[in-house]
C-alpha cells in the first residue's frame, strides 16, 4: 500500500506558508508600530541622558531579534511568493510580491540608515555626544517612520494576498474527479 499525496495538499502547504508570513511581518510591523507609537514620536523631545538610556535599552533589547525576524520575514516572504505563482494564484501572487517589496523596503531602510545610527548611539555617552547628535536622532526618528508605514503596508498586501488565493485548475481537477459519481 502506497502513500498518495493528499489531493490539495499542495494548497495546504501554500496556505501554511503563508500563515506563517503573515505572522512574521506582522511581528515586524508590530515591533516597528509600538516602537513609532510609543518612542519614535516623542524621542526627538529627550534630553540627552533619558534618550541614551532608552536608546541602548532599545538596541539592546531588539537588535539581534529583529535580524532574526526580519531575515526569516524576507525568506518565508520571498518562498509564499513563488508557492503562489506556482499555484496559480495570480493575484495573490502579485500581492505578496508587493508586501515582500514593503519589506525589503524596511530591511534596506533598516541596514542603510538606522543600524549605523545605532551603531554610533551605542559608543556615546553625555560626555561624548557628537555636535550634531539632535539632528542624528531626528534622522533616525524620521527614517524610523518611514519604515514603520512601508512595514505596515507589507502587512496590508499579505492579508490581502491571503484574502485572494484562488486554487488553479490543476489543484482543484482531482478532488473534482474524486468526488465525482462513478460513470461519469
Amino acid at each position: 500500500m502506497g502513500l498518495r499525496p493528499h489531493p490539495g495538499g499542495d494548497a495546504v502547504l501554500v496556505r501554511l506558508v503563508h500563515f506563517v508570513n503573515v505572522m512574521l511581518y506582522v511581528l515586524v510591523a508590530g515591533v516597528m508600530w509600538g516602537t513609532w507609537l510609543s518612542l519614535g514620536r516623542t524621542m526627538t523631545r529627550y534630553d540627552a541622558t533619558t534618550f541614551l538610556a532608552d536608546g541602548k535599552h532599545m538596541i539592546d533589547n531588539l537588535a539581534t531579534v529583529m535580524a532574526v525576524l526580519m531575515i526569516c520575514s524576507a525568506v518565508v516572504g520571498l518562498i509564499t511568493v513563488v508557492l503562489l505563482f506556482r499555484q496559480g494564484s495570480r493575484a495573490a501572487g502579485w500581492l505578496a510580491l508587493v508586501a515582500l517589496v514593503f519589506l525589503l523596503g524596511v530591511l534596506v531602510v533598516t541596514l542603510a540608515v538606522e543600524v549605523p545610527i545605532d551603531n554610533r548611539i551605542k559608543t556615546w555617552t553625555t560626555d561624548t555626544l557628537p555636535s550634531d547628535w539632535l539632528d542624528i536622532r531626528a534622522r533616525w526618528a524620521d527614517f524610523h517612520t518611514l519604515r514603520t508605514f512601508l512595514s505596515l503596508g507589507s502587512v496590508a498586501a499579505a492579508v490581502a494576498a491571503a484574502l485572494a488565493i484562488r486554487p488553479s485548475a490543476r489543484a482543484a481537477a482531482p478532488a473534482d474527479r474524486e468526488s465525482a459519481p462513478a460513470g461519469s
